[in-house]
């Protein structure tokens, strides 16, 4: 487990488990927070929308265009797991930007949730399992194997190979870029708390909603590579 965080451990069915606690309660308050704003967005909406209910609709507008334009007529489908994982990261990142770290815990500290490369790999677990499912599903045994002969193996070996580098790098690149945000802040503000970690926190409030967007749009990319007809 990552060095650094509240570590719980305990047995479960026999097995030794250990929880990064600190990572756990971030990513649930993330959630929460999510689930209130989206239910008073959209309690009484309107044909002259509230602040609110505006800023939503642009956002979903976009991923809605986004996944019609990359996607297609199927795009439809994928559109609630492509704009949820959106809103998800990029308010995980941006809680690593807010004064959590005042509160003092055992051992850890209260920050991004996605500083946590065990949230990063899930994450892109759970995008590798969607778009090979929905790849299976629409093509069948053609999702990997698109002729049999010689060129047809080796194209299946680097699609294979690809299904193990692409949650990876997805992962890493979230988990790295917010992490060292993260460090340089706190270095700065050990050094001088006045002032001077100011640049470098707007800084890394758009470094948030630039890696959020690059891990959905990356997502989207594997989805429509994965049911697309030029596979």
């Amino acid at each position: 487990m990552s060095e650094g965080h509240w570590i719980v451990n305990t047995v479960i069915g026999g097995q030794p488990i250990a929880f990064n606690m600190d990572t756990l309660a971030t990513m649930w308050a993330a959630m929460i927070f999510l689930i209130i704003v989206s239910f008073i967005a959209t309690r009484k909406l309107s044909i002259f929308p509230t602040k609110l209910q505006l800023i939503f609709e642009k956002i979903l507008g976009y991923f809605k265009d986004l996944v019609d334009n990359m996607i297609g007529h199927e795009g439809e489908k994928h559109f609630p797991l492509i704009a949820s994982l959106f809103l998800f990261i990029v308010t995980a990142n941006l809680m690593g930007q807010l004064p959590l770290k005042m509160i003092e815990l055992k051992h850890g500290e209260m920050a991004s949730p996605t500083n946590d490369i065990n949230l990063t790999a899930g994450l892109a677990i759970i995008v590798l399992v969607y778009y090979v499912t929905a790849g299976l599903i629409k093509k069948k045994h053609k999702f990997l194997l698109h002729e049999i002969s010689f060129v047809g193996i080796i194209s299946m070996l680097v699609e294979i190979l690809e299904l193990f580098t692409r949650p990876l790098t997805l992962a890493l690149r979230l988990f790295g870029n917010i992490l060292a945000g993260e460090i340089l802040i706190s270095a700065l503000l050990a050094l001088c708390a006045w002032g001077l970690p100011l640049p470098i926190m707007f800084f890394e409030v758009l470094v948030a909603c630039v890696q959020a967007l690059v891990f959905t749009m990356l997502t989207t990319v594997y989805i429509a590579t994965a049911v697309g007809d030029n596979h």
